[in-house]
C-alpha cells in the first residue's frame, strides 16, 4: 500500500511539473537576436564582421572582374550603328511621294 502510494505521489508530481512547464508564456521572437529599447543593440562580433567584409569584397571583386574581362555584357556585343546611316526603307517610311499626303 505504501508503495502504490509513492508511485501515484510521484506520478502527481511529475504531471504537474510537465504541466507546470506547458503552462508558461512562451518568450515571443527568441531567436531573432538580442532585443534593446531606447539604447544603441550590441555591436556584431568581429568574426561576423571579418566575415561579412570578406563576402563583400569577393563581390566586388567578382563584378569588377568580369567588367574588366568581358564588357560586351555592360556595352553590348556588336558594334554601335549610326542610326543615320539608315535608309527610309529599313526604317519601314514609305517614300515622299506616295501616301494621302503628297502633293
Amino acid at each position: 500500500m505504501l508503495a502504490r502510494t509513492l508511485v501515484s505521489r510521484a506520478l502527481l508530481s511529475r504531471f504537474a511539473k510537465v504541466a507546470a512547464d506547458h503552462a508558461k508564456q512562451a518568450k515571443r521572437n527568441a531567436g531573432h537576436g538580442v532585443w534593446t529599447y531606447r539604447v544603441p543593440p550590441p555591436l556584431p562580433s568581429k568574426r561576423a564582421t571579418y566575415l561579412a567584409e570578406g563576402l563583400g569584397g569577393l563581390c566586388w571583386f567578382w563584378i569588377l572582374y568580369h567588367c574588366a574581362t568581358e564588357p560586351e555584357h555592360i556595352y553590348g556585343e556588336w558594334p554601335y550603328i549610326d542610326p543615320s546611316t539608315w535608309t527610309d526603307e529599313e526604317l519601314g517610311i514609305p517614300p515622299d511621294n506616295e501616301g494621302p499626303l503628297r502633293k
